[in-house]
């Protein structure tokens, strides 16, 4: 019976050695297998580092200077001002795509430190994120912007989940600390991350959490204990960048940053960015062509496209020199829809007024306001207001909301303004408002302008073509300020106006120095009819501005 035993326990003895020796084994063959694949696998991937095409002209395009940054000189300097400082802020760039908002975040943040009171150390880092494409774990354990936590029970927990210990990993705010965390197209953030983001603005640390940690187990590592108990460090300074609107970004984001406006580019601005695209890959270009660039793009961006594709079919016929003929062969097969460029009239005309209006991302323009007005009898006159937009569906944030048009209103209120003041009753008039060439006028900056057209049919008396203007007007006849008077009155004098009236409210002493027109400020309505209409006006003669009522123009500006 002992024998038997004793064989019975060498047998087992033998299977658990065997088995023991079989997993001894296969974990050898298992290491060499992985030892190998990982050789095969970094070796195809050096060899594909080694195979590179040339630099695309994106790239070598890429601003590197301040300077190269065309057309943002303001937007530049109130970055510098919100970052390069003692105590630097959070940012919110507003803009049109393709105007140098990230090339402009990434220089400043070079130049702060560089600067001796900035607390941006050598080393800081700007990460760069973008918001379309930020996903994260309902259960919270994948989180690349904010960070998340690896609990044990999931699979590849590692070693220290094998014990039981949850992992925290961090995201992209603790990789930006002590730097600056950027986030291109942030209106598009997730609400619930937009939520977390300003969690960690306002501690400055990201705080996790799991039900897997205890605070008095005494195995749990000093890593992990410390980073439950005070958090991951996230000190940085956030520069997001959108397309969006500022209304459509949440308050409580605005609320945390400085907004800095980046405008969109002239067609001027753009000729200097492809000229300098073109020298960068030495070529040459016609200036015919280099006209056709500025005209046809909107932003840097479709420039340096256009040149590109271009320079293409140059290089491929052997060719040095871009000609409009390259151009138009691109412009067409891409579709591309030439910028809005208006420009003032040749001559006075009765009911026809150069209003001033914002559109996109800080960018002014020209809009026409027509009136006529024709005398009834025995009946009471009618209103038609056209070419505008009554009411639009605006669709932010996954809600819908409809906007009626303050147009009608402005006009309605302009109709009183001109029968208290004037004493002339609109009643007994069929007036007809048209806002032609397709801009939607939604806002109450259009009132002087509207008022002036209506008094102007109504006297049949021309209104100075030379002459631009913006503004609110209140039913006592007062001239209320606007917004965006600097980008109106650029506008205005590309357009070719000499003369832009404005709010008195929104004066500033440096638009006395402006060169091209003259910046006229205005609290009334009656100045405002007194400087536009052309009283004795002559078709068979030049008026010049200087010529007429100088002591008007002037007196303003300095009583200001």
């Amino acid at each position: 019976m002992t024998n038997i035993l004793i064989i019975v326990e060498m047998f087992f003895t033998a299977v658990i050695g065997l088995y023991f020796l079989n997993a001894l084994k296969s974990q050898q063959l298992n290491k060499t297998t992985v030892v190998q694949e990982n050789k095969k696998e970094l070796e195809n991937l050096l060899k594909m580092r080694r195979v590179m095409l040339t630099e695309p002209l994106s790239e070598k395009s890429r601003p590197k200077t301040f300077s190269e940054v065309i057309g943002q000189e303001k937007g530049i300097q109130a970055l510098i001002a919100a970052l390069c400082g003692q105590n630097p802020q959070h940012v919110i760039i507003y803009g049109p795509p393709g105007v140098g908002k990230t090339a402009a975040a990434r220089l400043v943040l070079e130049y702060a430190k560089r600067q001796d009171k900035s607390p941006f150390r050598q080393e800081a880092k700007i990460i760069e994120i973008d918001a379309t494409t930020v996903r994260f774990d309902d259960r919270g354990i994948a989180d690349p912007l904010i960070g998340s936590v690896h609990d044990p029970i999931y699979q590849g927990a590692g070693p220290l989940g094998v014990a039981g210990i949850p992992q925290p990993k961090i995201g992209a705010v603790t990789r930006a600390h002590g730097g600056v965390l950027f986030i291109d197209e942030i209106g598009e953030l997730h609400p619930i991350e937009m939520n977390k983001l300003l969690k960690v603005m306002e501690d400055r640390k990201v705080l996790l959490d799991s039900v897997y940690y205890n605070s008095c187990d005494q195995n749990m590592p000093t890593y992990v204990r410390e980073v439950f108990e005070n958090g991951l460090p996230a000190d940085f300074r956030l520069v997001g960048a959108t397309t969006r609107n500022a209304e459509e970004i949440i308050p409580a984001l605005r609320s945390r940053c400085v907004e800095v406006y980046f405008r969109g580019l002239t067609s001027e601005e753009v000729q200097k960015i492809a000229k300098n695209a073109i020298e960068k890959i030495e070529m040459k270009i016609s200036e015919d062509a280099l006209q056709l660039i500025g005209k046809y793009s909107n932003n840097g961006r479709d420039a340096v496209n256009l040149v590109q594709l271009a320079a293409g079919i140059a290089i491929n016929e052997r060719r040095e020199i871009i000609f409009p003929s390259d151009l138009e062969i691109i412009i067409e097969n891409g579709q591309f829809s030439p910028r809005p460029e208006k420009k003032i009239n040749d001559k006075p005309q009765v009911g026809y007024v150069n209003g001033l209006a914002i559109y996109g991302a800080n960018m002014g323009t020209i809009i026409e306001i027509e009136a006529m007005a024709k005398k009834v009898s025995q009946r009471k006159g009618e209103l038609k207001i056209t070419g505008i937009v009554h009411e639009e569906e605006i669709s932010t944030l996954n809600r819908k909301m409809k906007r009626k048009s303050t147009a009608h209103c402005s006009v309605e209120n302009v109709i009183s303004v001109i029968e208290n003041k004037f004493d002339i009753n609109c009643s007994e008039y069929d007036l007809h408002i048209n806002f032609p060439g397709g801009v939607p006028v939604d806002g109450p900056s259009a009132g002087i302008g509207i008022a002036v057209a209506i008094y102007s049919a109504i006297k049949n008396i021309p209104i100075d073509n030379k002459i631009a203007m913006t503004g609110e007007i209140s039913l006592h006849g007062k001239v209320k300020p606007i917004g965006g008077v600097n980008a109106k009155i650029e506008a205005a004098i590309k357009a070719g106006a000499t003369r832009i009236i404005i709010p008195k409210e929104n004066w500033q002493d440096n638009f006395s120095q402006i060169k091209g027109g003259i910046i006229i400020p205005v609290s009334n309505i009656e100045e405002v009819v007194k400087l536009s209409l052309i009283f004795d006006y002559n078709e068979s003669q030049s008026i010049k501005v200087e010529e007429r009522n100088p002591s008007v123009l002037y007196a303003s500006s300095s009583n200001n």
